[in-house]
């Protein structure tokens, strides 16, 4: 298998709202764990101020930046615009992970790692799911929902991968720009799912690596009722299209047996 190459430009990206009380710790942290890494906040006109407060830490740290969006637009098209940022400054890769603090920011050297070392990988997701893995504070409600839509999602669309939905991750350039090059319909936690089914279709290396996820203690959880039918309906979309295209290919190995077989017999 081939090696992938080091990281030696590394984005770090935190998709903020409403993360006041959380953010600057956060933010010490990262800086903490991975000094050399670039680190963009995205804020969406976060009302209570984020964004300011993320403007004041990065006017005293080179490499802290601040993308500011118009608006709440959802998960989806923050980290996009996130990616298209780290993108044009050439960066090898970028991480994906929450300002609440659930994301342990010492175990982005772990992730880092697991993209480099041996045959490396495209995509590392940072997994609750796996052995070693872990949630922290959650009532029993919430992991049962994350196990089933991880087991529904898993079953619906093929995939290996155990923690489809989770939110901690390191994705290489430029596979990760092949990846959003067509329309990105989800705009929630959905997006998570859809790159990870969109790198196992493209054939990239996908490893998972156990991480200890941990309730916020600041804010309220973003999880609503229209991002979970929003997840339901495009992961059932994407099975079907799966299924239809699976079919296809199926007729059109059969198809051309049988005219090979025509051919052998004339």
């Amino acid at each position: 298998m081939t090696s992938r190459g080091p990281l030696h430009r590394v984005c770090v990206c935190i998709p903020t709202y409403q993360e006041r009380a959380s953010l600057p710790e956060v933010l010490r942290r990262v800086r903490q764990a991975v000094p050399d890494a670039e680190v963009l906040v995205v804020d969406d006109a976060s009302p209570d101020g984020t964004g300011e407060l993320a403007d004041r830490i990065a006017a005293a740290d080179p490499r802290v930046h601040v993308l500011h969006r118009p608006g709440k637009e959802g998960l989806g098209p923050a980290y996009l615009a996130a990616f298209d940022w780290a993108a044009r400054r050439g960066v090898d890769a970028v991480v994906e992970m929450d300002a609440d603090g659930s994301h342990q920011p010492e175990e982005l050297p772990a992730l880092l790692a697991a993209a480099e070392h041996g045959p490396g990988a495209d995509v590392v997701i940072g997994s609750r799911w796996v052995e070693g893995g872990s949630v922290h504070r959650w009532p029993w409600h919430r992991r049962l929902l994350s196990v089933g839509a991880n087991t529904y999602t898993r079953l619906a669309l093929g995939l290996h991968v155990h923690d489809a939905t989770a939110g901690f991750r390191v994705y290489r350039l430029p596979q990760l720009t092949e990846l959003v090059a067509g329309p990105v319909a989800s705009q929630g936690y959905c997006f998570q799912v859809d790159l990870t089914r969109r790198a196992v279709e493209a054939g990239l290396r996908v490893v998972e690596v156990p991480i200890a996820f941990v309730e916020r203690v600041e804010g309220s959880s973003k999880m609503t009722g229209d991002i979970v039918r929003e997840a339901v309906v495009l992961v059932g979309v994407w099975a079907w299209q799966r299924r239809t295209r699976q079919l296809r290919e199926h007729l059109a190995g059969r198809d051309r047996s049988r005219w090979h077989h025509l051919e052998e017999v004339t």
